[in-house]
C-alpha cells in the first residue's frame, strides 16, 4: 500500500453516507488503508457543502480531522503561485482549487497516490508530464 494516500472529495463524502453508490467500496479501501488520509482544506470544505445538500451531517468533515482519519497536509498560502499555474493549464478541464490542491500534494509527497473517483485525475499530470498514481474504483 501507498505510504501517501492523498483523498478527494467523493471518497470522504461516499464514507460518510451509507446510501452512496460508493459507500461499499470506500468502506473496503478505509479498512485496508492505515490512518491518516492526507487532504487539504479545499476538499474538506467541498466535502462538507456536498454533504449539507445531501442531507447528511457537515460536521462529520471534521469529526474526521479530529479523529486523525484525515489529516490536512498542505497550505494554499505556501502554494498559491503553483495552484495558479495548475489552474491556468487546465482551466479547459475545469480544475477546481480541490483538484489543484490533491495535484500539489502529489508533486510535494513521496509515493503519493490519489483516492478519488473523479476521471479528471486521469487527464491532470505531475510536475506536468507524470502520470498521477490513483487509488480509485473500476470505470473511473
Amino acid at each position: 500500500m501507498p505510504r501517501n494516500v492523498v483523498v478527494d472529495t467523493g471518497p470522504i463524502v461516499a464514507s460518510l453516507i451509507a446510501a452512496d453508490g460508493r459507500h461499499e467500496w470506500t468502506s473496503e479501501q478505509l479498512s485496508i488503508l492505515s490512518p491518516p488520509l492526507l487532504t487539504c482544506e479545499a476538499v474538506l470544505s467541498e466535502a462538507a457543502f456536498i454533504l449539507e445538500r445531501l442531507k447528511g451531517d457537515p460536521g462529520a468533515v471534521a469529526a474526521l480531522v479530529q479523529k486523525g482519519v484525515l489529516k490536512i497536509a498542505f497550505s494554499v498560502q505556501d502554494q498559491a503561485a503553483q495552484l495558479h499555474a495548475l489552474m491556468r493549464r487546465y482551466r479547459n478541464v475545469p480544475m477546481s482549487l480541490a483538484d489543484a490542491c490533491l495535484v500539489r500534494m502529489t508533486e510535494l509527497l513521496d509515493d503519493a497516490v490519489v483516492m478519488t473517483f473523479d476521471a479528471d485525475f486521469r487527464v491532470y499530470r505531475r510536475h506536468r508530464r507524470a502520470v498521477i498514481p490513483l487509488l480509485a474504483p473500476e470505470g473511473v
